[in-house]
């Protein structure tokens, strides 16, 4: 299947560089995968489009504070974006400029509360680095780290609360894990409320993410691996919708992936913990989710060749030319699909 079956235009006035001021007044194109037709909704509509029993499977974890900036021993300026925790202080980072970043170098952060050694120069550019500091990591993050906004984002972040969903809990994503920006907490209580069961997942999203597709055939591209763990009472409550005969409805891509990777053959899951590197494209059989909420991905990515996948390419290409003429928002900050 070739790379440039996935691409669509896309002026880019449509990229939104900034979050809506309210979460759930974003647009939400509903799209029918037998009937194939659209509706034009807000948002906080996706409540009258769950039925009780079904389950919303959402992805609880919670962007680190990841981008920092710094300087050489030299007084050179550099950029590091943690992606990974290797052990201990030694995380996998992405760093800019990666001439200048040899090993052995050693840059200071926040005027000396944090200070890193490059270890050693991974395969794919990126840098293993040592970390030194006094007190606890996370709250030095919070302090000079910033929200690692995706590449397309040119505006500044004032609130980085608006860069986490309302119920982000686990600390190790490089990326917000999109779709669920879209809920506040009384959207999710009317939720709970009509009888819709909420489980969740975790999957710590990868700056891989936006990594882009180089192969011009899709099958050669080699997949970034996420962590993901599930626990056995929201395993429970997926299997259990399930056995009745209910929907699983899943808040993003990092929440199907995590889903799909875990389900056997009949769809259910179980308590696991892992890595995952699933790359789903068209001729993908789901094996767990029936019906997914995602934002509108960048062209030719592994994102819209997952939801080509779920519904047929030729609509989803569809759908998409419908919310471009429609002036719908796009990426990260953008307006939402629902997909039954």
């Amino acid at each position: 299947m070739e790379l440039t079956e996935f691409n669509y235009d896309l002026p880019e006035e449509l990229i939104a560089q900034v979050p809506i001021k309210n979460r759930d007044e974003s647009r939400l194109l509903v799209l029918d995968r037998n009937t194939k037709s659209f509706e034009d909704k807000v948002f906080k509509d996706i409540i009258d489009y769950l039925e009780p029993g079904d389950c919303l499977v959402r992805n609880n974890t919670k962007v680190l504070p990841a981008r920092l900036y710094g300087k050489k021993e030299t007084g050179a300026n550099v950029e590091f974006v943690l992606l990974n925790n290797i052990e201990g202080d030694i995380w996998e980072c992405m760093v800019r400029p990666g001439n200048k970043l040899r090993v052995g170098a050693k840059v200071i952060f926040g005027d000396g509360l944090l200070k890193a050694e490059i270890l050693e120069i991974l395969e794919d550019g990126t840098r293993k680095v040592r970390f030194d500091y006094n007190g606890i990591f996370n709250e030095i993050l919070d302090k000079i780290g910033l929200m690692p906004l995706p590449p397309y984002i040119h505006e500044s972040l004032k609130d980085n609360d608006r860069y986490q969903t309302v119920y982000a809990k686990y600390l190790g994503s490089s990326a917000a894990p999109t779709a669920g920006l879209h809920f506040t907490e009384e959207l999710l209580k009317k939720i709970e409320e009509k009888g819709i069961v909420i489980a969740n997942v975790t999957l710590h999203v990868g700056i891989g993410t936006f990594r882009p597709v180089k192969e011009k055939n899709i099958e050669d591209h080699h997949m970034h691996t996420e962590h993901f763990y599930i626990k056995k009472e929201d395993a429970d409550k997926i299997n259990n919708a399930k056995k009745a005969g209910k929907r699983v409805i899943s808040v993003g891509t990092t929440s199907c992936r995590t889903l799909e990777t875990v389900a056997d053959e009949q769809g259910f899951v179980k308590e696991t913990e892992g890595d995952t590197g699933i790359f789903i494209y068209p001729g993908y059989k789901f094996k767990c989710i029936d019906a997914l909420i995602t934002n509108f991905h960048l062209p030719e990515s592994t994102l819209l060749m997952l939801v080509s996948a779920f519904a047929d390419k030729e609509t989803i290409l569809k759908a998409y030319k419908h919310a471009v003429d429609e002036k719908y928002r796009f990426f990260s900050f953008g307006d939402a699909m629902f997909i039954k």
